[in-house]
């Protein structure tokens, strides 16, 4: 992260510029909302949330109890994005900012330290959750039976109210941990309730509208959960082979076993050796489809797909919505649906 400094530095300086010169709400990028925004109001909370799952859940808490706002655009990759001047002045207006954590948001621990904003909470969502190991550069001994980061993935849950990014307990390198924990319904529950518990302490007088909200949302992603461990626990097959590493606590939580073509960041090149291992694996398996993903160009995956006679199918990360996600108003949940019909097909093949 050192390499990173003097561009943030720089940012904070530009958007201390830009709060100077009364840059107000004007400072949001609404062009980065998914279309159903959160309706804002005069005394509402602002938040401010990094990538669009952390969005998601933050806007089924607040309801119409808050103005919430996404950092990244719909169709960016959010590993590598950074923020904008534009980005740190709406930082630092806001009451609150929801990030994932993990080592997802390289950005946030120099931004929030280097913040001004006294008022402004930093809530990680994936704080309290026992988290994965990974590294960038990923085991490729396919012929194992254990899922991929099989190593303590847990259905924790926080109910605990954050702190600011600076008073954490540990820090994440991107690749000392697999941030994707959202994609594990059983965590994203965790995430749901620790925002809430985020939202109801710094809007107490709202704070059973956010206990009554978050509960609704919880019983959807409970069902959710059940509908994953009902469909998936009678496959004919247990692996299935990806683009990159972000199925870790998927494959875990419901007895599978990913098999990632490249590590923990969307757009690493697997090495040589990494894709005849794959292919190898494929071949030895008889895996008749090859899961790329949505933000990052699928040619990996097809290469792989073409050289052992296997179709391409999608499997989203979630770690954004496009623009056809969002022209058909998809949501987490629906995307999450879309996402056990493929593996169900796939592991049945």
């Amino acid at each position: 992260m050192n390499k990173r400094t003097p561009f943030l530095s720089a940012l904070i300086v530009s958007s201390m510029i830009l709060v100077l010169a009364g840059c107000g709400s004007a400072a949001k990028n609404d062009s980065a909302e998914p279309a159903a925004a959160t309706v804002a109001g005069k005394d509402n909370l602002k938040i401010e949330t990094s990538f669009y799952p952390m969005y998601e859940f933050t806007r089924q808490v607040a309801g119409d109890l808050a103005d919430v706002h996404l950092l990244v655009p719909a169709g960016t990759e959010p590993h590598d994005w950074e923020p904008t001047p534009k980005d740190m002045a709406a930082i630092e207006q806001a009451d609150i900012l929801v990030y994932n954590g993990a080592g997802l948001e390289s950005w946030v621990d120099q931004v929030v330290s280097g913040s001004d904003s006294k008022g402004m909470t930093a809530v990680e969502a994936s704080k309290g959750l026992e988290l994965i190991p990974g590294t960038e550069e990923e085991d490729h001994d396919h012929d194992h039976d254990a899922a991929d980061g099989d190593a303590h993935a847990a259905e924790a849950e926080t109910g605990h109210e954050e702190e600011p990014a600076h008073e954490h307990e540990h820090e994440h390198d991107h690749g000392a941990f697999d941030p994707h924990v959202w994609l594990s319904p059983k965590l994203a529950i965790g995430e749901v309730r620790t925002i809430e518990a985020a939202l109801s302490a710094k809007a107490p007088e709202h704070k059973a509208q956010f206990e009554k909200n978050a509960a609704a949302y919880i019983a959807k992603l409970q069902q959710l959960d059940e509908q994953y461990t009902k469909e998936l626990s009678g496959t004919k097959r247990k692996d299935f082979i990806t683009q990159h590493a972000a199925f870790g606590y998927l494959a875990h939580t419901y007895g599978l076993t990913q098999v990632p073509i490249a590590g923990l960041s969307p757009d690493q090149e697997p090495s040589a050796q990494a894709m005849a291992e794959v292919v190898k694996f494929a071949k030895a398996h008889q895996v008749k489809t090859i899961f790329f993903e949505t933000l990052v160009s699928s040619s990996v995956a097809d290469t792989i797909a073409n050289e052992v006679g296997a179709k391409s199918a999608v499997l989203n990360p979630i770690e954004g919505l496009t623009t056809e996600d969002e022209a058909n108003n998809l949501d987490y949940l629906q995307i999450m649906q879309a996402n056990l019909t493929a593996l169900v097909k796939a592991l049945n093949e």
